[in-house]
This record gives C-alpha cells, structure tokens and sequence, in this order.
C-alpha cells in the first residue's frame, strides 16, 4: 500500500459553518505526515474525518485501503486527542496496565510505554492530579500499546519540555521504522522537519503538500516556519489576468 489515508474533496459544514473547504490529499504509508497550521484552522476535524468519528457533508476519507470509520478499522487505528482519554481516578500505571488487558499485552509493554513517553516516576499518581501534559503523556502510552497501524497524535506535543519533545519524535520515528504510519498536528513549525511529509492548513484548506526539502526549494528558503508564510502570501496574491488590447 503506498498511501495509508487517501482523501478526496473533503468537505465539512457545522453549525452553518464551512470548516473544510474539499480537501484532498494523501498520506504515505509507513511514514510521519506532519498536520501544521495555526489553531482553528481545521486540523482537529480532518483528524477526525480520517478516524471516523466527524459526520462529512461530502467527499470521502479511505484509511488502510478501507472507508474511514468502518468497524474492522478499530483495532487498525490508534487516535490520541487533545483532552486526555483516560480516567482520572486511577493511577497512571493502572490506567496503562487496564489498556494493556484490553490490548492483550503485558504488564512490562505497559511499564515500558509510560517509560517512553517519561512518566515512569508518576506510575503511582492519581491521573486527576496531572498536568494536562501529563495527562495527554498517560493517553500516548495507552495509544502506543495498541500497535495500532495508523497512529493519529492531534497535537501531541503541546506544552511538553524540549528533551521531552525531542524524546517522542525519537519513539516516533521507531515507530515508522517498524510500519506503523503516523499522522501529527501540530501548530509548531519547528517540528516540521521532523516529518516526512508536509500538509499545511489555513482556513480550513491544504494550501501545500510537499516534503520538507521539496517546500525549501520551492519557497527559496531553508527556515520551514518562513516558507510557510511565503506558501500564504502566495496563495493571498491575485491571479494574475492578461490584458487584451
């Protein structure tokens, strides 16, 4: 399979309101796609489009070669949120050990993913006495014991320390090195060099898809948080119109 998320003309109306404007674009299979633009821009609902769980007012999402939401996706796709899925009257290491039973893994893969995402010193906390970092950190591990084969991480990185973020992206990227794809957001642009292909949002439309490389050269810059204000301005200008005489 070269492409894990395949999606065409995309569109997503709330509350009267156009959130996606017919988006299409793709997702390499056993790689990092990195999600960036600003928040509200759209990256959110796409997240769930791809996973099933945002109602489309047309187009279509395929995921691992299947219509997104389908039921045999579910043990396929792993999907972390921006607010923390787990329960907050347990302890970190019985919420990670309660996923692992569900996922049929062992007590040591649980150990072993809070240690991946730097929460092993926390295992005996309660989860409703963490940060909101943290909290999403419990989330990551619970998503990483699944082995899901498409991991969709909606902004997983947000207010985590620089040795932290450098760590996940390490994990991250061992992840694609064994098969698994990845699908990030993020509204840090430093992270995109990171990935191994680019989608960037604004008002809810894909204004480019490229690599990392492919967008420097393009823009004629090596700084990705400056091509993706050229990729703006660009796409701001007016077309140009010839003049007849």
């Amino acid at each position: 399979m070269d492409d894990a998320i395949e999606a065409r003309s995309l569109v997503v109306r709330l509350g009267g309101r156009q959130i996606l404007h017919g988006l299409t674009f793709t997702a390499p299979a056993g790689r990092i796609t990195g999600l960036l633009g600003p928040s509200g821009c759209g990256k959110t609902t796409m997240m769930r489009c791809v996973v099933g769980v945002q109602a489309v007012t047309s187009g279509q999402v395929r995921v691992l070669g299947e219509a997104a939401g389908t039921p045999s996706l579910r043990n396929r796709v792993g999907y972390v949120t921006q607010a923390a899925s787990v329960y907050p009257d347990l302890t970190v290491r019985d919420n990670v050990r309660y996923f692992a039973a569900i996922y049929g893994t062992s007590r040591a893969e649980a150990d072993r993913a809070l240690a991946d995402v730097d929460l092993a010193d926390r295992a005996g906390q309660m989860v409703r006495t963490l940060s909101g970092g943290q909290r999403t950190r419990v989330s990551l591990a619970c998503a990483l014991l699944a082995a899901p084969e498409l991991l969709v991480l909606d902004e997983p990185t947000v207010g985590l320390d620089p040795v932290l973020r450098r760590d996940l992206w390490v994990r991250f990227h061992e992840l694609t090195a064994a098969g698994t794809t990845l699908l990030v957001s993020s509204h840090v642009m430093d992270e995109a060099s990171q990935c191994d292909k680019l989608l960037l949002m604004r008002e809810g439309r894909i204004i480019a898809e490229d690599t990392p490389a492919a967008l420097r050269a393009a823009t004629g810059t090596d700084d990705l948080e400056e091509a993706f204000l050229r990729v703006i301005s660009r796409a701001a200008d007016p077309p140009m119109t010839e003049v007849t005489r």
